[in-house]
């Protein structure tokens, strides 16, 4: 059997994630053959892939020629400091490519770095999809030309994102969220509570401060003095994201105090939010999963002030939390910035860790969000499948085109 190689970059965790549940995707339809779906397209050689990503994507049989952990920077001057880094690993992997001479290149999120790929594949005739496009709507409008010009299929993943991409003369699809219809994971509470010394009677808080060290290094020190105002009548869970050392999340906890209010490091996010009755959350994927689980949260955020005010009139949207933009309205507060202060995110979650008005409210807007993003109906396949399968297509018409 022959071999059909596709390159995928994903630079950060969240894309990363994707990035493994695309490749999963990707072999389960190619298995399936013959097509069992009206208008599946199905490809009956062996997949291979390589490129960018960390440890989902090495379990999902991905061969990593550039570890995601090291694109993990955010923030217009924190990009800067990185760039000679950054710079040699794009080599790195535009020299294995041409190497490996992958069919097709699949690039997630990440757009400093993955419309360079895009139009280094492009240059050698090599088609390209962009899968989780970046939100060129929310700011930098203008640099739609460079999917236009670099991408043969975009893959969006946000309902509004579908016009606003074609009406620029990009061909895009939405297929959904790859998050959409996540279930609630089954778990034993007070077994969990045993194996990380978690009281099972208090009411849990996860705290997310971000995937990317600079990130975490701006948010967490505020979200440990919310912890502390709010007091030991709670238990704190800290989700570790796979581009995060668990020592340098440990130095930090340790560096802001926190030791009246023990901060408690778990593996997963999925779970430490099923079993919370709130969550603070900075802006990213993270507030995406806390909507599909349904549990409420505040959102914050905070960059250095030089990169607030060179990026800040360049945002063309409303609001910066994912499920306000989706609604359209304020689902879950927002605290950015000099908003982002402890008094702040425990005022806020004062509204909605009691039941009440408030705490029903959100949560019958979170499920809202939820079934907007899936776009879900009965029979219809997941997004991560409609992803895949759009893949597959672009693919097999690669294919039609060398061998017509």
């Amino acid at each position: 059997m022959s071999c059909v190689r596709i390159l995928i970059s994903a630079g950060e965790a969240s894309g990363e994630m994707y990035g493994a549940l695309l490749i999963a995707a990707l072999r389960r339809l190619a298995d399936q053959s013959p097509a069992t779906t009206p208008g599946q397209t199905t490809l009956d050689q062996k997949l291979e892939f390589f490129g960018v990503g960390g440890e989902r994507m090495r379990a999902a049989g991905c061969d990593t020629v550039v570890d995601s952990r090291h694109l993990a920077v955010v923030g217009i001057t924190e990009i800067l400091g990185h760039l000679p880094k950054i710079w040699g690993l794009f080599h790195k992997l535009i020299t294995e490519a041409d190497r490996r001479k992958p069919d097709l290149a699949v690039v997630i999120d990440s757009p400093a770095f993955n419309w360079r790929v895009a139009r280094q594949m492009k240059k050698r005739g090599i088609p390209v999809v962009y899968y989780v496009c970046p939100q060129f709507w929310a700011w930098r409008q203008g640099r739609v030309r460079l999917l236009r010009k670099y991408v043969d299929k975009a893959l969006v993943i946000f309902p509004f994102e579908e016009k606003f991409y074609r009406d620029r003369g990009v061909d895009a699809t939405f297929v959904g969220h790859p998050l959409a219809d996540l279930p609630r994971p089954a778990l034993d509470r007070a077994a969990y509570a045993r194996q990380y010394d978690i009281d099972p009677a208090k009411p849990w808080i996860t705290i997310m401060p971000g995937s990317r060290v600079k990130e975490v290094r701006m948010n967490l020190p505020v979200i440990i003095q919310s912890a502390t105002k709010l007091g030991s009548a709670y238990e704190f869970l800290l989700p570790v994201a796979p581009t995060l050392e668990r020592s340098f999340l440990q130095a930090l906890i340790l560096e802001a105090g926190a030791t009246e209010t023990p901060i408690r490091l778990v593996p997963e996010t999925l779970p430490a939010l099923s079993q919370s009755r709130a969550a603070i959350i900075a802006s990213g994927t993270a507030t995406v999963e806390a909507a599909m689980i349904g549990t409420p949260f505040v959102m914050v955020y905070r960059v250095s002030s030089l990169t607030y005010r060179l990026g800040r009139h360049r945002v063309k949207v409303p609001h910066f939390a994912m499920v306000n933009l989706i609604a359209g309205k304020e689902v879950v507060p927002e605290l950015v910035q000099h908003d982002f202060t402890a008094e702040q995110v425990v005022a806020k979650l004062g509204e909605i860790l009691p039941e009440g008005p408030a705490r029903s409210k959100m949560l019958a807007q979170l499920a809202s969000v939820k079934a907007s993003l899936g776009d879900l109906v009965t029979g219809r396949p997941h997004p991560v499948d409609r992803a895949a399968e759009a893949v597959l297509t672009l693919l097999s018409m690669g294919k039609s085109s060398k061998t017509g």
